[in-house]
């Protein structure tokens, strides 16, 4: 334990004297900190989907350099330091944890779990706060869907079994085709944010996470048709002379490759 608050200690010490006397961290705020976050954030993420701990470990030191320095900022204008930050966040676990801290029984349900989560969270802000209140305005349209999605099932607004989500989806794939025979894209847009959204839905319900489950898609598409370009050019060829019947015949030697 002594050698991890050690080196906690020696981060806050080096914020501090980058703060003091390096150029371009003295002039950095709140907001120009803002989107180098996300930046990091997303390549934390890249790391995880890898299943590259060295990365992953490099990334979580990236955004542990940012929590500290936006508490050094805080601490700067008298809001707040590093130590009501973790304070905070301290507080809220052990709160929001009753079955590990008080006499709360989950029968070992990791549902259960996050029910009483969710449960607790309204409770918080003099009983006021809404449900959907915490899905941040900025996030990710497919990464808040599934947000949106886990914080209404834990007040048990959800499908009685998850069978029946394929109704709904076949339901908005229905609604989207009668749309696109009018040809009114207003509506088609819609329509397609239905179906995604209960496709979201249905991979929450099946304990697929959408995001990675895209995103696996969208490596193994690139993957294959790098294959295909490279194929392409050590033949002297460019794709844009080539038929689409040519193409897919080297899309399937792409497949066979995975």
């Amino acid at each position: 334990m002594q050698k991890k608050l050690d080196a906690f200690k020696e981060l806050l010490v080096i914020m501090d004297e980058l703060r003091e006397k390096c150029p371009w961290d003295k002039k950095q705020t709140i907001e120009t900190l803002r989107k180098l976050t996300i930046e990091e954030t997303y390549e934390l993420g890249d790391a995880i989907l890898k299943n590259d701990f060295d990365e992953i470990k490099k990334e979580l030191g990236d955004l542990m350099l940012h929590v500290v320095f936006y508490a050094k900022i805080g601490s700067e204008k008298g809001e707040f330091d590093i130590a009501d930050v973790l304070n905070g966040i301290n507080k809220k676990l052990v709160y929001r944890h009753p079955h590990v801290f008080g006499d709360v029984d989950v029968d070992g349900s990791a549902k259960k779990v996050e029910e009483n989560w969710e449960a607790l969270k309204l409770k918080e802000k003099g009983g006021n706060r809404r449900v959907l209140e915490g899905v941040p305005v900025a996030m990710p349209a497919l990464v808040k869907a599934t947000r949106i999605q886990e914080k209404v099932s834990g007040v048990g607004f959800d499908w009685e079994y998850r069978e029946q989500v394929w109704d709904k989806v076949k339901e908005e794939v229905n609604e989207l085709g009668e749309e696109i025979e009018k040809m009114d894209n207003d509506k088609i847009e819609a329509e397609f944010g239905d179906l995604f959204f209960a496709m979201v839905n249905a991979a929450r319900l099946y304990g697929v996470d959408p995001e990675a489950a895209l995103e696996r898609t969208n490596l193994k598409f690139t993957k294959r048709f790098n294959y295909l370009e490279t194929e392409t050019l050590q033949k002297g060829r460019s794709l844009h002379n080539m038929s689409l019947d040519e193409m897919n015949e080297i899309w399937e030697e792409a497949k066979k490759q995975d």
